[in-house]
């Protein structure tokens, strides 16, 4: 009987302890957990751009007047040397208000004048070289007689000269003379009032190159100056993209990095590549009010216009430029990642228990992190630790739904 007692009670100790042991032992905490991978990995600066033609042709009024309605409209393919995009009918005078229509007056009556001065001084030389003529041949057949000295003979001769240089200057100012009163009479003469559509009055500007009339700022008929843009002519398969991208990015990039472009129609991703990166940074305000250096990314178009038919300036599409890439790196998710002091750090799955380990890591991207030492492909880290997982913690994967 007392043998019975003792071992009763000790299965009943045992039994007490069996529950105090349940009762106090911690529940396996359920995580998410993610392998250790070798694989493609890339780095990429993501930024909005926009397409532009990359070389644009300006077509500018070459003289002052009116630039009729324009034959013809955006969109419209144009050939080169051959297409007439643009009229300009030359300025008609100004209209003269009575002061200055009494000055104009005025200089035409100074003109006339002026040229009837000229009209007699001619006049005057050309008898005086007919007088100076005469003399020459009277001395000539005098000398020739041997009555007269040839003295007198290159006297006279030298008096011809000095007539004729006369007379031509003569004939000089009366020219200027004539120039003077078209001048001051031109200045009366009413202004146009119109033209005859008939007559070949008008500058027809040619197309500068093949391509397509991308912008007219005016359609209607319209003064215009000397340089005045009339309309913008591009070949839509020279396309190119621009990006505004921070400094601070930009200083990692250089010619040649080859980029994708997505969202810009289309499922399919198209090549890019960097063409060239602007020396010079500027200033523009973000969406939240915050002042950043922007810099301007040239990208060249690497797939061809068949792929992108409908794509033309101006259009808006999204860059992924790639900084680096390898094809076979060691990486994490991000999320696995945490800081322990002054070093990186993850928990690795070990049979269930969670263990810190603190490693190197190399690139990063939005997903993945380049792991480059402490862990192997193949191991497990836990994916966003809680401050409930430290080392030695006991661990369970989390069940689905």
């Amino acid at each position: 009987m007392k043998m019975r007692t003792l071992i009763l009670s000790g299965l009943g100790l045992l039994v007490v302890g069996m529950l105090g042991i349940v009762a106090l032992r911690t529940d396996p905490i359920p995580v998410d957990t993610a392998a250790v991978t070798v694989g493609p990995m890339r780095v990429t600066v993501d930024v909005e751009g926009k397409t532009r033609i990359a070389e644009i042709y300006e077509v500018s009024a070459p003289i002052r007047g009116t630039a009729r309605r324009a034959p013809v409209r955006v969109g419209d393919w144009v050939t080169g040397g051959e297409t007439v995009v643009a009229i300009v009918e030359p300025a008609a005078s100004d209209p003269l208000d009575p002061r200055s229509r009494v000055q104009a007056e005025a200089a035409v009556r100074e003109a006339e004048a002026g040229l009837h001065m000229a009209e007699s001084q001619l006049r005057q030389t050309q008898e005086e070289l007919e007088l100076a003529q005469s003399e020459f041949e009277r001395a000539t057949e005098l000398v020739s007689r041997g009555v007269a000295s040839l003295t007198r003979l290159e006297n006279a001769e030298q008096m011809l000269g000095v007539r004729e240089a006369a007379r031509a200057a003569a004939q000089s100012a009366l020219d200027m003379a004539a120039g003077a009163l078209d001048r001051a009479r031109a200045t009366l003469d009413p202004p146009d009032t119109g033209v005859d559509a008939a007559t070949s009055c008008c500058v027809e500007i040619l197309a500068p190159v093949d391509g397509r009339i991308l912008e007219i700022p005016t359609i209607s008929e319209r003064p215009v100056i000397a340089g005045t843009r009339l309309l913008s002519v591009g070949q839509p398969e020279d396309l190119e993209i621009v990006a505004e991208i921070l400094s601070a990015d930009a200083v990692r990039l250089e010619p040649g990095d080859k980029a994708i472009v997505e969202r810009w129609g289309e499922p399919r991703p198209l090549a890019a590549r960097i063409a060239k990166i602007e020396p010079r940074a500027y200033t523009k305000v973000s969406a939240l009010g915050i002042e950043e250096q922007r810099v301007d990314v040239v990208f060249d178009l690497l797939s061809p216009p068949a792929e992108r038919p409908a794509l033309g300036h101006g259009f808006s599409v999204f860059l992924r430029v790639v900084e680096w890439e390898a094809e076979q790196a060691l990486q994490i998710p991000l999320s696995a990642l945490f800081r322990h002091g002054a070093d990186w750090a993850v928990f690795v799955n070990e049979s269930g228990t969670a263990r810190l380990r603190v490693i190197g890591i190399g690139r990063s991207n939005s997903l993945s992190v380049e792991v480059l030492t402490g862990l192997t492909e193949g191991e497990e880290v836990l994916l966003h630790p809680g401050d409930r997982i430290v080392d030695g913690t006991s661990i369970r994967l989390r069940e689905d739904g």
